[in-house]
């Protein structure tokens, strides 16, 4: 279900007084892991968000939700006394997978300054079941016109209206102010159907007693939204890459210290980490040849370092047969190669982007897992190489072993602040990391530690996934027909 959230503050607070203007945001937290994040809504006392959380309702679970109310400036509030109220609502999801994009304008809106005219912008309303109201989408602020023309915008229409065509929308217009007290200009009504005839006489609305400003819809648009199944369907494989750190702060692997110690009993924390997320990648690639690379470690004879060599010895052919053939050739190497150091990501990760960069017409999906001890020597490398990469169609997923601190780990995440390098932002959000101890089961049941590690790592590959076919305008290819046996004719009953 999604949540439209707002926030009702009771602290006692001067609105505009610059020493106290407020940032607010809202984070929610299902299972003690974060699942959404407001946008920041600056100097209000209610703010009213727009983004909204989607979740899986499960009727025989207990699915306790926590939600944190964050200031970018701190406020003396009173312990133990009421500070404000969050007020939620939900609604079950349509199943309508399209995405409406428009594009609005206006003129002669009213004028609400005393210096200057107006700057201003939309608000938009889905009407919900019980009658009230819930924000779904918000247009930027056009400085000082009377005659706005607003940048086109996209939005699900489940969004907009949960796949109910004759559903209420509601459209305010304000006059934007910089202390959040902003200026009422106009509201009109309008419904998915009626913005669906386009550009035409129905689409000019009044937003005001006046009956002079008017709002125009200028360009309306659908497109269904695709899944990551439908490519998966249309054929797209994930290749899968594993690169494993074999620098010498793993400790000696003859010792049972060791993080690569061979137990005859049970898997290390390199083995499970790569047994748990390869069996379950494994299936979206027909042939199951996966490359494995290893990094940190001096190779025979002669003793180079090398941060990109093949666990299985051939340049030539690094790959090895499923999941049972990397770890297979990753106990042969420990028995071979000399733990060395440092710690450097960007060769593996540059390996996999040549390969990513040779397929960009979404045939073909990059999963580069990386599976590390140790704090990363060759930062600004690695971040050049992951913002380059972010236009490739790939993904990497750091799996941390071991106690070490891996504050490194969590800048090259991505989650809060996308990672930048030499002044270029990465165009998505393409790492996932977490710290495999984070996982591990209390009673040692290591089955249960590879599923929860399994289910966090990939959960994000799909969106990033379907980020990059978005941002590259790739639609997947029709899924082929059933498989019908040789000799077998379909009969249909009447």
């Amino acid at each position: 279900s999604p949540f439209s959230l707002s926030f009702l503050s009771l602290w006692p607070i001067q609105e505009g007084t610059p020493e106290q203007i407020m940032l607010v945001s809202l984070t929610m937290s299902l299972k003690k892991k974060e699942g959404g994040r407001t946008e920041v809504i600056d100097n209000t006392l209610n703010p009213d968000f727009v983004r909204k959380f989607i979740l899986d309702y499960f009727f025989e679970e207990k699915q306790n939700l926590r939600f944190d109310f964050r200031l970018e400036k701190p406020l003396g509030g009173i312990p133990g006394k009421k500070c404000g109220t969050i007020i939620l609502s939900a609604e079950e999801l349509g199943n309508c997978r399209d995405s409406a994009t428009m594009q609005f304008c206006a003129n002669k809106l009213d004028k609400k300054d005393f210096f200057g005219k107006s700057d201003p912008f939309m608000v938009f309303y889905r009407s919900n079941e019980d009658g009230t109201f819930t924000i779904c989408h918000k247009t930027e602020v056009v400085k000082n016109t009377l005659n706005p023309v607003w940048q086109s915008f996209t939005i699900p229409v489940r969004a907009l209206c949960n796949g109910d065509y004759d559903r209420t929308i509601k459209v305010e217009v304000y006059d934007w102010d910089r202390d959040g007290s902003h200026d009422f200009i106009g509201e009109f009504t309008t419904s998915y159907r009626e913005l669906a005839r386009g550009q035409s006489q129905f689409n000019v609305y009044e937003v005001s007693c006046l009956q002079t400003p008017q709002v125009t819809l200028l360009s309306f648009s659908v497109e269904s939204e695709f899944t990551f199944l439908d490519y998966i369907k249309g054929g797209t494989q994930i290749n899968f890459t594993v690169a494993i750190d074999f620098t010498a702060s793993n400790g000696n692997p003859s010792q049972s210290t060791s993080l690569h110690y061979m137990n005859p009993y049970q898997m290390n924390a390199y083995a499970m980490a790569l047994k748990a997320v390869g069996e379950i990648i494994q299936d979206y690639d027909s042939d199951k040849m996966f490359p494995a690379l290893g990094f940190g470690a001096k190779l025979p004879p002669d003793g180079r370092v090398s941060h990109e060599f093949p666990l299985n010895g051939n340049i030539e052919n690094p790959y090895c047969n499923g999941i049972e053939g990397i770890l297979e050739a990753y106990h042969q190497s420990l028995k071979t190669v000399q733990l060395y150091g440092p710690t450097n990501f960007a060769p593996v990760v540059n390996h996999v982007a040549r390969y990513a960069a040779a397929v960009q017409d979404g045939s073909q999906y990059f999963v580069l897992l990386i599976i590390t001890d140790g704090v990363i020597s060759d930062m600004s490398q690695t971040k050049e190489a992951i913002v380059n990469g972010a236009k490739l169609p790939m993904s990497i997923i750091i799996v941390g072993v071991g106690q070490a601190e891996f504050d490194a780990m969590v800048e090259l995440d991505g989650d809060d602040i996308r990672i930048s390098s030499r002044g270029k932002l990465a165009e998505r959000d393409i790492v996932q990391f977490v710290p495999f101890r984070d996982y591990m089961d209390r009673t040692g049941n290591h089955v249960l530690s590879m599923a929860r590690l399994a289910k966090d790592v990939l959960a994000e590959i799909p969106d990033q996934f379907i980020s990059y076919m978005k941002s590259r305008g790739i639609k997947p290819n029709p899924a082929p027909p059933p498989y019908t046996p040789p000799g077998h004719t379909h009969h249909t009953q009447i």
